[in-house]
Protein backbone atom coordinates (compact mmCIF):
# COMPACT_ATOMS: atom_id res chain seq x y z
CA UNK A 1 0.00 0.00 0.00
CA UNK A 2 1.46 3.48 -0.74
CA UNK A 3 0.96 4.94 2.12
CA UNK A 4 1.86 8.78 1.27
CA UNK A 5 -0.04 8.72 -1.43
CA UNK A 6 -3.33 7.98 0.87
CA UNK A 7 -1.68 10.64 2.71
CA UNK A 8 -1.25 12.73 -0.05
CA UNK A 9 -2.85 11.66 -2.95
CA UNK A 10 -1.18 14.25 -6.09
CA UNK A 11 2.18 12.23 -5.31
CA UNK A 12 0.96 9.54 -7.79
CA UNK A 13 1.61 11.51 -10.12
CA UNK A 14 5.51 11.47 -9.52
CA UNK A 15 7.72 8.97 -10.30
CA UNK A 16 10.70 8.64 -8.34
CA UNK A 17 14.17 7.99 -10.09
CA UNK A 18 14.78 5.43 -7.49
CA UNK A 19 12.73 2.85 -5.93
CA UNK A 20 12.05 2.95 -1.56
CA UNK A 21 14.16 -0.05 -0.86
CA UNK A 22 16.88 1.70 -3.06
CA UNK A 23 16.73 4.64 -0.74
CA UNK A 24 16.71 2.70 2.35
CA UNK A 25 20.00 0.69 1.02
CA UNK A 26 21.39 3.88 0.76
CA UNK A 27 20.48 5.34 4.03
CA UNK A 28 21.92 1.83 5.58
CA UNK A 29 24.96 2.77 3.62
CA UNK A 30 25.60 6.04 4.96
CA UNK A 31 24.90 4.70 8.55
CA UNK A 32 26.98 2.21 8.62
CA UNK A 33 29.80 5.32 7.99
CA UNK A 34 28.52 7.50 10.69
CA UNK A 35 28.06 4.20 13.07
CA UNK A 36 31.97 3.96 12.74
CA UNK A 37 32.91 8.11 13.25
CA UNK A 38 30.48 8.06 15.93
CA UNK A 39 32.12 5.18 17.60
CA UNK A 40 35.74 7.11 17.03
CA UNK A 41 34.64 9.84 18.60
CA UNK A 42 33.05 8.08 21.28
CA UNK A 43 35.96 5.85 22.26
CA UNK A 44 38.50 8.96 21.88
CA UNK A 45 37.14 9.79 25.20
CA UNK A 46 39.21 6.48 26.97
CA UNK A 47 42.75 8.57 25.21
CA UNK A 48 43.51 4.80 24.14
CA UNK A 49 41.77 2.95 21.79
CA UNK A 50 41.87 -0.85 22.60
CA UNK A 51 42.31 -3.15 19.96
CA UNK A 52 38.83 -4.43 19.78
CA UNK A 53 37.47 -1.35 19.79
CA UNK A 54 39.03 -0.54 16.51
CA UNK A 55 36.65 -3.48 14.67
CA UNK A 56 33.25 -1.23 14.68
CA UNK A 57 35.59 1.70 13.86
CA UNK A 58 36.87 0.02 10.90
CA UNK A 59 33.75 -2.01 10.06
CA UNK A 60 31.37 0.86 9.69
CA UNK A 61 33.23 2.74 6.79
CA UNK A 62 34.03 -0.60 5.12
CA UNK A 63 30.55 -1.56 5.53
CA UNK A 64 29.16 1.22 3.77
CA UNK A 65 31.70 1.34 0.91
CA UNK A 66 30.90 -2.02 0.27
CA UNK A 67 27.25 -1.58 0.25
CA UNK A 68 27.48 1.52 -2.03
CA UNK A 69 30.05 -0.69 -4.56
CA UNK A 70 27.64 -3.66 -4.37
CA UNK A 71 25.05 -0.57 -5.65
CA UNK A 72 26.79 0.34 -8.66
CA UNK A 73 27.35 -3.39 -8.99
CA UNK A 74 23.41 -4.26 -9.06
CA UNK A 75 22.80 -2.20 -12.26
CA UNK A 76 24.60 -4.90 -14.39
CA UNK A 77 24.60 -8.14 -12.22
CA UNK A 78 21.86 -8.01 -9.39
CA UNK A 79 21.63 -10.73 -7.50
CA UNK A 80 25.28 -10.97 -6.67
CA UNK A 81 25.57 -7.58 -5.49
CA UNK A 82 22.45 -8.43 -3.43
CA UNK A 83 24.22 -11.58 -1.83
CA UNK A 84 26.89 -9.25 -1.20
CA UNK A 85 24.76 -6.54 0.65
CA UNK A 86 23.35 -9.32 2.64
CA UNK A 87 26.57 -10.79 3.70
CA UNK A 88 27.89 -7.98 4.93
CA UNK A 89 24.26 -7.65 6.67
CA UNK A 90 25.00 -10.39 8.47
CA UNK A 91 28.53 -9.41 9.57
CA UNK A 92 26.97 -6.19 10.55
CA UNK A 93 24.67 -8.15 12.94
CA UNK A 94 27.17 -9.69 14.64
CA UNK A 95 29.53 -7.09 15.03
CA UNK A 96 26.40 -5.39 16.86
CA UNK A 97 25.95 -8.29 19.23
CA UNK A 98 29.47 -8.16 20.24
CA UNK A 99 29.22 -4.61 20.83
CA UNK A 100 26.65 -4.88 23.47
CA UNK A 101 28.03 -7.95 24.76
CA UNK A 102 31.31 -5.98 25.61
CA UNK A 103 29.47 -3.26 26.75
CA UNK A 104 27.65 -4.88 29.34
CA UNK A 105 30.52 -6.78 30.30
CA UNK A 106 32.73 -3.42 30.66
CA UNK A 107 30.14 -2.40 32.91
CA UNK A 108 29.36 -5.27 35.27
CA UNK A 109 31.32 -5.36 38.41
CA UNK A 110 34.28 -8.72 37.99
CA UNK A 111 32.61 -10.49 40.11
CA UNK A 112 29.29 -11.80 42.69
CA UNK A 113 26.03 -11.94 41.79
CA UNK A 114 24.18 -11.13 38.60
CA UNK A 115 21.90 -8.94 40.59
CA UNK A 116 25.12 -6.99 42.30
CA UNK A 117 27.33 -7.05 39.04
CA UNK A 118 25.18 -5.36 36.85
CA UNK A 119 22.46 -2.63 38.52
CA UNK A 120 20.92 0.38 36.67
CA UNK A 121 23.74 3.19 38.16
CA UNK A 122 26.79 0.84 36.52
CA UNK A 123 24.57 0.62 33.63
CA UNK A 124 24.19 4.46 33.64
CA UNK A 125 27.64 5.31 33.89
CA UNK A 126 29.29 2.39 31.93
CA UNK A 127 29.49 2.27 27.83
CA UNK A 128 26.26 2.92 26.26
CA UNK A 129 24.89 -0.78 25.89
CA UNK A 130 22.01 -0.57 23.77
CA UNK A 131 24.56 1.89 21.40
CA UNK A 132 25.67 -1.14 19.31
CA UNK A 133 22.18 -2.71 18.54
CA UNK A 134 21.96 0.12 15.88
CA UNK A 135 24.64 -2.02 13.79
CA UNK A 136 22.17 -4.70 14.13
CA UNK A 137 18.75 -2.46 13.24
CA UNK A 138 20.60 -0.79 10.41
CA UNK A 139 21.01 -4.45 9.17
CA UNK A 140 17.64 -5.79 9.49
CA UNK A 141 16.66 -2.47 7.13
CA UNK A 142 19.29 -3.29 4.96
CA UNK A 143 18.47 -7.08 4.37
CA UNK A 144 14.91 -6.44 4.25
CA UNK A 145 15.02 -3.73 1.25
CA UNK A 146 17.96 -6.17 -0.52
CA UNK A 147 15.29 -8.83 -0.73
CA UNK A 148 12.39 -7.40 -2.75
CA UNK A 149 8.75 -8.41 -2.43
CA UNK A 150 6.96 -9.31 -5.23
CA UNK A 151 3.91 -8.82 -5.22
CA UNK A 152 3.98 -5.60 -3.23
CA UNK A 153 2.45 -6.03 0.39
CA UNK A 154 2.42 -10.03 0.26
CA UNK A 155 5.46 -10.55 2.74
CA UNK A 156 6.77 -13.04 -0.08
CA UNK A 157 10.75 -12.12 -0.42
CA UNK A 158 12.81 -12.89 -2.97
CA UNK A 159 16.76 -12.80 -3.13
CA UNK A 160 17.42 -13.65 -7.21
CA UNK A 161 14.83 -15.67 -9.24
CA UNK A 162 14.46 -18.22 -6.78
CA UNK A 163 15.38 -17.95 -3.16
CA UNK A 164 12.47 -16.22 -1.55
CA UNK A 165 11.37 -16.51 2.16
CA UNK A 166 7.28 -15.28 3.35
CA UNK A 167 7.01 -13.00 5.99
CA UNK A 168 4.41 -12.39 8.01
CA UNK A 169 3.67 -9.51 7.78
CA UNK A 170 4.16 -6.99 4.55
CA UNK A 171 7.34 -5.20 3.99
CA UNK A 172 5.84 -2.52 4.70
CA UNK A 173 4.43 -3.07 8.08
CA UNK A 174 8.22 -4.78 8.53
CA UNK A 175 9.83 -1.45 8.35
CA UNK A 176 6.89 0.21 10.93
CA UNK A 177 7.88 -2.29 13.28
CA UNK A 178 11.66 -1.67 12.72
CA UNK A 179 11.60 1.99 12.94
CA UNK A 180 9.37 2.49 16.20
CA UNK A 181 12.07 -0.60 17.50
CA UNK A 182 14.96 2.15 16.76
CA UNK A 183 13.09 4.61 18.09
CA UNK A 184 12.65 3.23 21.39
CA UNK A 185 16.07 2.15 21.52
CA UNK A 186 17.04 5.92 21.07
CA UNK A 187 14.75 6.65 23.58
CA UNK A 188 16.22 4.41 26.29
CA UNK A 189 19.86 5.08 25.38
CA UNK A 190 18.96 8.89 25.60
CA UNK A 191 17.31 8.34 29.45
CA UNK A 192 20.32 6.33 30.25
CA UNK A 193 22.84 9.27 28.96
CA UNK A 194 20.48 11.94 30.66
CA UNK A 195 20.33 10.60 33.87
CA UNK A 196 23.92 11.06 34.38
CA UNK A 197 23.02 14.94 34.98
CA UNK A 198 20.25 14.32 36.83
CA UNK A 199 17.24 15.16 35.04
CA UNK A 200 18.59 19.16 35.86
CA UNK A 201 16.94 20.31 32.69
CA UNK A 202 13.44 20.12 31.75
CA UNK A 203 14.31 19.92 28.08
CA UNK A 204 15.90 16.54 28.82
CA UNK A 205 12.21 15.01 28.87
CA UNK A 206 11.59 16.25 25.15
CA UNK A 207 13.36 13.53 23.84
CA UNK A 208 12.08 10.85 25.98
CA UNK A 209 8.35 11.72 25.28
CA UNK A 210 8.57 11.97 21.90
CA UNK A 211 10.85 8.57 21.22
CA UNK A 212 8.18 6.91 23.22
CA UNK A 213 5.32 8.57 21.33
CA UNK A 214 6.65 7.70 18.11
CA UNK A 215 7.89 3.93 19.10
CA UNK A 216 3.66 3.89 20.14
CA UNK A 217 2.67 5.26 16.84
CA UNK A 218 4.73 2.75 14.85
CA UNK A 219 3.54 -0.16 16.62
CA UNK A 220 -0.25 1.14 16.20
CA UNK A 221 0.44 1.73 12.48
CA UNK A 222 1.97 -1.80 11.69
CA UNK A 223 -0.73 -3.32 13.64
CA UNK A 224 -3.50 -1.65 11.37
CA UNK A 225 -4.31 -3.42 8.40
CA UNK A 226 -5.20 -0.44 6.75
CA UNK A 227 -3.98 2.71 8.44
CA UNK A 228 -7.09 5.94 7.62
CA UNK A 229 -5.63 9.36 6.50
CA UNK A 230 -5.93 10.68 9.90
CA UNK A 231 -3.24 7.22 11.38
CA UNK A 232 -0.91 8.14 8.87
CA UNK A 233 -1.46 12.15 9.85
CA UNK A 234 -0.54 11.20 13.17
CA UNK A 235 2.58 8.93 11.91
CA UNK A 236 3.84 11.67 9.81
CA UNK A 237 3.84 13.82 12.75
CA UNK A 238 5.30 11.38 15.15
CA UNK A 239 8.16 11.26 12.44
CA UNK A 240 8.69 14.34 11.99
CA UNK A 241 8.77 15.39 15.25
CA UNK A 242 11.91 12.34 15.76
CA UNK A 243 14.09 14.72 13.03
CA UNK A 244 13.47 17.78 14.77
CA UNK A 245 14.07 16.94 17.98
CA UNK A 246 17.43 15.11 16.67
CA UNK A 247 18.32 18.40 15.18
CA UNK A 248 17.38 20.42 17.86
CA UNK A 249 19.44 17.90 20.11
CA UNK A 250 22.54 18.90 18.09
CA UNK A 251 22.14 21.91 19.06
CA UNK A 252 21.50 21.70 22.45
CA UNK A 253 25.33 19.34 22.90
CA UNK A 254 26.84 21.70 20.84
CA UNK A 255 25.70 24.71 23.27
CA UNK A 256 26.70 22.75 26.12
CA UNK A 257 30.54 21.79 24.75
CA UNK A 258 31.58 25.16 23.49
CA UNK A 259 33.05 27.53 26.46
CA UNK A 260 31.07 30.50 27.95
CA UNK A 261 32.83 32.59 25.78
CA UNK A 262 31.94 30.47 22.83
CA UNK A 263 35.08 29.11 21.76
CA UNK A 264 35.40 25.47 20.47
CA UNK A 265 37.70 23.50 22.31
CA UNK A 266 37.93 19.86 20.72
CA UNK A 267 38.25 18.19 24.18
CA UNK A 268 34.97 19.42 25.74
CA UNK A 269 33.41 17.72 22.09
CA UNK A 270 34.89 14.34 23.51
CA UNK A 271 34.63 14.11 26.79
CA UNK A 272 31.34 16.63 26.62
CA UNK A 273 27.93 15.98 25.73
CA UNK A 274 28.11 13.62 22.37
CA UNK A 275 27.47 16.08 19.59
CA UNK A 276 25.90 13.25 17.08
CA UNK A 277 24.16 11.02 19.48
CA UNK A 278 21.20 13.41 19.21
CA UNK A 279 21.22 12.63 15.34
CA UNK A 280 19.96 9.11 15.77
CA UNK A 281 16.39 10.67 16.30
CA UNK A 282 16.94 12.78 13.08
CA UNK A 283 17.32 9.29 11.60
CA UNK A 284 15.02 7.42 12.88
CA UNK A 285 12.57 9.77 11.16
CA UNK A 286 13.71 9.76 8.47
CA UNK A 287 13.86 6.03 8.09
CA UNK A 288 9.68 6.25 9.29
CA UNK A 289 9.18 8.72 6.52
CA UNK A 290 10.89 6.67 3.89
CA UNK A 291 8.62 3.73 4.95
CA UNK A 292 5.94 5.63 3.50
CA UNK A 293 7.34 5.63 -0.19
CA UNK A 294 5.53 3.41 -2.72
CA UNK A 295 6.75 -0.01 -2.39
CA UNK A 296 6.95 -0.85 -6.01
CA UNK A 297 10.11 -0.32 -7.56
CA UNK A 298 10.78 3.41 -8.57
CA UNK A 299 11.77 2.99 -12.24
CA UNK A 300 10.53 1.24 -15.00
CA UNK A 301 13.22 -1.00 -15.57
CA UNK A 302 12.44 -2.48 -12.37
CA UNK A 303 8.99 -3.42 -12.66
CA UNK A 304 9.96 -4.83 -15.81
CA UNK A 305 12.75 -7.13 -14.00
CA UNK A 306 10.43 -7.99 -11.03
CA UNK A 307 7.84 -9.26 -13.60
CA UNK A 308 9.73 -10.89 -15.61
CA UNK A 309 11.00 -12.43 -12.12
CA UNK A 310 7.28 -13.38 -11.32
CA UNK A 311 6.70 -14.98 -14.58
CA UNK A 312 9.31 -17.45 -14.37
CA UNK A 313 8.50 -18.44 -11.15
CA UNK A 314 5.36 -19.03 -11.76
CA UNK A 315 6.72 -21.31 -15.00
Amino acid sequence: MYHLATLVPRVRRWTLPLSRDEIILILAAVNQVFLGVDIYLAHLADQKIQPGEWIPIVFGPAAGGLLLLAGILALWRRQPAAIVATTVFLSSIVVGLLGIYFHLIRAALPAGPITYRLTTRLLVWGPPFLGPLMFVLVALFGISAVWREDPPDSGRLWLGRRLRIRLPLPKTDVYFLLVGSAAMVATVSAVFDHARTGWENANLWIPTVVGLFAAIVCLAVAVLRTPRWGDLVVYATAMAAMVITGLLGVWFHYHDNITSRGVIVAERFIRGAPIMAPLLYANVGLFGLVALLDPRSGTRRDRATAAETTTSAIG
